[in-house]
């Protein structure tokens, strides 16, 4: 894939020369967990894997297989599976129904600030694009969950951009705290920590951590993470595990689908969500299944490189190894593509969403600019109303605290 860079001045340029630290190297202060063998073991399985080696024969044998391995699961990503693309989303809705039945939870993200100080190449929030950049306060963040919990949802997905300077732990603890007076469930979605910080935002009302690992060839993601704290690769890799140790009740997996090849980076996804799951067991576990979406002054970036089909195969694949496991279906997608996902495998649904700043209560002056274009803009009662047309259970809690 191809990036515009032409943003970007000499001055720019220049700086990023003198930044460019090792992407494998951790930096001060960052947690290394030592004792864990997962990273070495995702990485190691993507390299060893050979997609183009599956026959339809692995393909068979995978959906006939009661409890599936990740050989299985790599069957199921190749080539070889989209023949059998109906056989497999068949397979993925009566194991969604299995455990899931009709339900579909519901849930609105919250961007509550949009500094970063990272420099990746696809994302509009990063620190060298000219954009509005916004921070609500605590009164804000109140107003903006006022609004949301107004509309009937009950969970809430707090973000905000890359940077501990104007987003710090504290920052986000507090947002954690007002979130609890309005929703049942809260998650996060913000820059990696280490565990005895997820540990205080846990205490502060967060039950679990989302984090794009967007790709995990470590060598392609050092070419699109030119600077800042998540150029570090293994860093974001394991932030999953430190926030489960941290006392994370859930944890998200997801690759950028897209930015490097798309088959590999599931597979690792995949891989890397069960290998934890087996090492902690008590861990609710989610997929993401985002695809790359067009962002302010980047025109180059083509959300169809991964077509229609190719998602949905690894919607399906995902719900096959872990049948489980929660799979969130975000407004990337447009409104068809969104109620199919959900009908067959996904479980999880936002709807009413802003990636911009303050854009939930009416009254919020400063306002920063979004994110990334979404493709459905439903608000909450028309995603209820068309989970209901669809035969689906629109659920606005998954989980009571007694």
């Amino acid at each position: 894939m191809e990036f515009n860079d032409s943003i970007m001045n000499d001055d720019v340029r220049k700086a990023l020369q003198q930044e460019r630290t090792d992407h494998m190297a951790y930096l001060p202060g960052m947690e290394i967990l030592e004792d864990s063998p997962v990273e070495e073991q995702v990485i190691s399985a993507m390299k060893e894997y050979d997609y183009s080696k599956y026959t339809a024969e692995d393909v068979k044998r995978a959906l006939a297989a009661e409890h599936r391995s990740l050989e299985d699961f790599a069957a199921l990503l190749s080539p070889a599976a989209l023949p059998f693309l109906e056989e497999m989303a068949q397979k993925a809705q009566q194991e969604k129904q299995k455990y899931f039945g009709n339900s579909v939870c519901m849930f609105t993200p919250i961007y509550i600030s949009n500094y970063c100080e990272n420099y990746c190449i696809y994302c509009g929030f990063n620190c060298h694009n000219k954009i509005r950049r916004a921070r609500l306060n605590e009164e804000e963040i109140e107003r903006e969950m006022e609004a949301i919990a107004k509309t009937g949802l009950q969970e809430i997905l707090i973000l905000t951009g890359e940077s501990r300077a104007k987003s710090d732990v504290e920052y986000i603890g507090e947002a954690c705290k007002i979130a609890r007076k309005y929703f049942k469930v809260i998650g996060l979605e913000v820059y990696p920590m280490n565990t005895d910080e997820y540990k205080y935002l846990h205490q502060c009302g967060a039950d679990y951590v989302t984090v794009f690992q967007e790709t995990y060839h470590s060598d392609k993601y050092e070419t699109l993470h030119l600077a800042g704290h998540k150029r570090i690769f293994p860093y974001r890799l394991n932030a999953q595990e430190r926030a489960i140790r941290g006392g994370m009740r859930g944890v998200g997996f997801a690759a950028l689908l897209g930015l490097d090849d798309f088959r590999k980076d599931a597979f690792a996804t995949g891989c890397h969500a069960y290998l934890l799951q087996r090492k902690y067991p008590h861990a609710e576990i989610a997929f993401s299944i985002p695809r790359l979406r067009p962002i302010i002054n980047n025109d180059k970036i083509d959300p169809m490189d991964v077509h229609e089909r190719q998602l949905l195969q690894v919607t399906c694949a995902y719900r096959l190894l872990l049948p489980f496991a929660s799979i969130t279906v975000s407004t990337r997608e447009c409104e068809r593509v969104r109620d199919n996902l959900v009908k067959i495998a996904a479980t999880k649904i936002s709807a009413g969403v802003s990636t911009g700043i303050g854009s939930h209560g009416s009254d919020v002056e400063d306002q920063g600019d979004d994110q990334f274009e979404i493709a459905d803009g439903r608000n909450v009662e028309e995603v209820y109303q068309s989970l209901l047309d669809n035969h689906l259970q629109p659920v606005m809690k998954d989980y009571i605290y007694v």
